[in-house]
């Protein structure tokens, strides 16, 4: 069994048609989308009807949960940004987005954490950073959940960690953002390096196991770019064309 796991597309079209042309010719039996699917100064509503078409396996990440429960007073620049351009439909299809989901009994999907759609699973950030996460902190947010294989989003950045059991925890990295700034726990970046879309395949193995491969694709990231700046979000047209936030 092959799965595409793709996430964070946060309304970066160009970026999502890529990696399902790339996708496409990989031979792959599922794809799973894990969340934060609209947000930002792109193309939101006209992602959510190429996704809505594709009627994929879908979670929804905090930024779905921000748009269906927020005031629009409350709500952060991205998330401001795409809520007027949504329709009923747009948001009837958010509403059904489960926040995890078992796509078998031993593949979960979730967004941040099994528990939290806002945790980071595979990284850590404290009051001097971040850094991956360690082993004993992968397990304790594990905590007792045994898929084989979990796949995760939110941290836009791509990693792959095999537990001592044999249980593989897959992030797939953004498709469309591949920086980003945010300021909880701790004011914090995180930055793919490269501005290239991501996602990832995993394979599971004849002895039962998974494998997992981590892929980059490119498409025409100085378009998204200037789409970002004249949408007066001059931290975004820098993540696009960089992979990294502003010094």
């Amino acid at each position: 069994m092959r799965i595409a796991a793709i996430s964070d597309i946060h309304g970066n079209l160009a970026a999502l048609d890529a990696v399902l042309a790339d996708i496409a010719r990989r031979g792959v039996d599922r794809i799973v989308n894990l969340g934060d699917i609209l947000s930002g100064p792109l193309d939101p509503a006209a992602t959510a009807d190429r996704l809505i078409a594709l009627d994929l396996p879908t979670i929804r990440g905090n930024h779905e949960r921000q748009l269906l429960t927020l005031d629009p007073a409350e709500m952060g620049a991205s998330d401001a940004h795409t809520a007027p351009l949504l329709t009923d439909a747009h948001h009837a299809w958010l509403a059904t987005l489960p926040a995890t989901m078992r796509l078998t009994p031993d593949i979960l999907l979730c967004h941040g954490t099994p528990d939290s759609d806002l945790g980071y699973y595979l990284d850590h950030v404290d009051a001097a950073g971040t850094r991956p996460a360690t082993t004993e902190e992968i397990a304790a947010r594990t905590g007792a959940e045994t898929a084989a294989l979990i796949l995760c989003g939110h941290t836009h950045l791509p990693r792959l960690h095999r537990r001592p059991n044999g249980q593989t925890i897959v992030n797939p990295g953004s498709v469309g953002l591949p920086a980003y700034a945010d300021d909880r726990p701790f004011p914090h970046v995180m930055e793919s390096g490269t501005p290239q879309a991501r996602y990832a395949i995993a394979e599971r193995q004849a002895e039962g196991g998974w494998t997992a491969e981590l892929v980059a694709v490119d498409y025409d990231w100085e378009a998204a770019a200037r789409t970002a700046e004249a949408r007066q979000r001059p931290d975004w047209a820098i993540a696009l064309r960089t992979g990294r936030m502003a010094p």
